[in-house]
C-alpha cells in the first residue's frame, strides 16, 4: 500500500525536536490559534451520550462495549457538536481524543474545543493528526497532576502545543488517501477476525465434547439432572465451583491507580479473551496499591482468572508474571488440586454447562454481570482427577494446530494495525507525499463501503475517569 509514495522534494526544520522536519510549504501553529474552548452544558441530560477513547475517538456510547461508571444524571455534562475536538483530559497521554461527528454529551471532566476556521484546518485531518503517537507523547509531556497516576492535559497546556498545518488542499488529499487506505486495512482485519472466529468455533467443539462426555465413546451414561445438557458419564457428577475451589477471590472496590514505572502489573478484563492472556492493555501500579489490592491474597500460577463483567465469563490461567494484581470486575479461582485440575476447570468454563449458566443470568441482568454468589455457584461437570488430566491432554493435542493458526492470524492483525499507525503518522507529518496518489484514487462511491470495525474489547480508558 505504501509503494510509490515518496518524501516531499523540500523540507525545513520545524523547530520542534519531536516533530523533526516538515515539508517546506507546511506551517506550524499553536493550538490556541486553531481551537477555542467551549463549555456548553446539558440542561436535561437527554442528549446522546458519547464515548471518547484512544481506539475509536468520539463515538456514540450505544455503539460500543464501554464499562464506564454511569452517573445518576447526565445533567451538567458537556455538549459537543460535529467538528468539535473532545479530549479525555485524564487519558490524553493515550491519545484518548477525537473529532466528533455527532451532537451529544460527554463527561464534564473532558475538554471540548471548537475549531476556529474549518476551511484552514480540516476537522478530519485534525482527527488523524492529533491521535498519532507523536502527539500522544507530547500530551504526556505537557500533562500535570498531583502524582503520575493522575496526569491531566489542561486547556492552557493543550493550547500551547504546536500543530502541523499543511495547506488545505494537501490536508484534503491526505484525508482522501487515508480514507482509502483504512478501507483496505479494515477489510483485511475484518477477514482475519472472521477466520479467528471460525477457528475458535472448531476449538469450542473439541472442548464441549470432552468436558461433557469424556474420551470413552462407550462409557455408560446417566441423566445429568440438567434438562438442556442431557446425559453424562455414569460416574461423573455436577458440582459447584465453591465445592471444588479452595479460594474464590474478587477485586474489591475501585481499580488500583496507574503509576507509570511502578513495577507492579494490574490485570484487566481486556487482557483475557478466549481462554488466553494478553498483557497488552494491562497497566503498572506501585507497591502501595499492590499490597492494598492483594490483602485477601495475590493470584498465583495455577489459579484461574475470571471476568465478572465487560464481558462476562472470559477466563485464563494466571500467567507466570511477578507482582500482578486484579483490576475491577476481575476475580480468580484457586482450584483444590486434590479434586480439580486447573486447566480442566478453565476448559469447563468454556464448556456448554457454564456458558449456558452465564447466558441465563446475564440475559436477566440489566448491566450484564455476575454477582459473587452466582460465580460461587458455577456448575461443573466433574470427573475424577486422573480423567480430568487425560481430557486436558486430549484437548491440548487436538487444539494445537488451531491455536497455532489463531496466534499467527492475531499477529497478522497486530502487524497490520502497527502498519496503519506508522503509515498515518508518516503521512500527516509530511514524511510521505500522497498528493499524486490521492488524485489518482477512484471515487469513494465506487469502492465497497464495508463496515466499521467493532471493538473486541471494552474501552477501559472510560472506566475510571468520569468526574462530576
Amino acid at each position: 500500500m505504501i509503494e510509490g509514495l515518496k518524501p516531499y522534494a523540500e523540507y525545513k526544520d520545524s523547530g520542534e525536536r519531536w516533530l523533526g522536519q516538515l515539508p517546506a510549504s507546511w506551517d506550524l501553529r499553536r493550538a490556541k490559534f486553531l481551537f477555542r474552548e467551549v463549555d456548553e452544558r446539558s440542561r436535561t441530560g437527554k442528549e446522546e451520550l458519547l464515548s471518547v477513547s484512544h481506539k475509536t475517538g468520539v463515538t456514540p456510547r450505544s455503539q460500543k462495549n464501554v464499562t464506564m461508571f454511569m452517573a445518576e444524571s447526565n445533567v451538567g455534562h458537556k455538549i459537543c457538536r460535529p467538528q468539535d475536538l473532545v479530549i479525555n483530559t485524564l487519558w490524553a497521554w493515550m491519545a484518548a481524543l477525537g473529532v466528533s461527528k455527532h451532537t451529544g454529551i460527554v463527561s464534564p471532566a473532558y475538554g471540548v474545543y471548537r475549531p476556529i476556521n474549518t476551511e484552514a484546518f480540516l476537522p478530519r485531518f485534525a482527527d488523524q493528526l492529533l491521535r498519532t503517537p507523536f502527539y500522544a507523547d507530547e500530551y504526556q509531556r505537557r500533562s500535570t497532576g498531583v502524582n503520575s497516576s493522575r496526569l491531566r492535559l489542561y486547556p492552557e497546556a493543550f493550547f500551547r502545543i504546536p500543530v502541523v498545518l499543511p495547506p488545505p488542499d494537501e490536508q484534503a488529499a491526505i484525508v482522501r488517501f487515508l480514507d482509502h487506505a483504512n478501507r483496505k486495512i479494515d477489510g483485511f482485519i475484518r477477514a482475519k477476525r472472521k477466520l479467528i472466529g471460525l477457528l475458535n468455533e472448531q476449538k469450542q467443539a473439541i472442548i464441549h465434547r470432552a468436558v461433557t462426555r469424556g474420551l470413552d465413546p462407550d462409557v455408560p451414561l446417566k441423566p445429568s439432572g440438567i434438562p438442556w445438557l442431557g446425559d453424562i458419564p455414569a460416574h461423573w457428577e455436577v458440582r459447584r465451583a465453591k465445592q471444588v475451589c479452595s479460594r474464590i477471590i474478587d477485586c474489591k472496590n475501585r481499580t488500583p491507580d496507574l503509576i507509570p514505572g511502578g513495577g507492579f502489573t494490574v490485570v484487566r478484563t481486556t487482557n483475557i479473551r478466549h481462554g488466553k492472556f494478553n498483557i497488552a492493555g494491562s497497566y503498572p501500579t506501585n507497591r502501595k496499591f499492590y499490597e492494598i489490592w492483594t490483602e485477601r491474597g495475590a493470584p498465583r500460577v495455577g489459579d484461574v482468572f475470571f471476568t465478572r463483567e465487560a464481558p462476562v465469563g472470559e477466563a485464563c490461567m494466571v500467567p507466570d508474571l511477578p507482582n500482578i494484581c486484579m483490576g475491577q470486575r476481575m476475580m480468580y479461582f484457586r482450584p483444590n488440586p486434590t479434586v480439580l485440575d486447573s486447566e480442566f476447570f478453565l476448559y469447563s468454563i468454556y464448556g456448554p454447562v457454564v456458558r449456558t449458566y452465564i447466558e441465563h443470568f446475564v440475559n436477566g441482568s440489566t448491566v450484564g454481570h455476575l454477582r459473587l454468589g452466582q460465580v460461587n455457584a458455577l456448575p461443573l461437570v466433574w470427573c475424577p482427577l486422573e480423567e480430568q488430566q487425560a481430557i486436558v491432554l486430549h484437548i491440548n493435542k487436538e487444539s494445537a494446530p488451531l491455536n497455532t493458526a489463531i496466534t499467527r492470524t492475531e499477529r497478522e492483525i497486530a502487524l497490520m494495525q502497527e502498519y496503519r499507525t506508522r503509515l498515518t503518522a508518516d503521512i500527516v507529518t509530511g514524511k510521505l507525499d500522497v498528493r499524486e496518489a490521492a488524485a489518482n484514487l477512484p471515487d469513494l462511491t465506487t469502492e465497497p463501503a464495508g463496515e466499521a470495525l467493532a471493538d473486541e474489547a471494552p474501552d477501559e480508558t472510560e472506566t475510571e475517569d468520569v468526574e462530576a
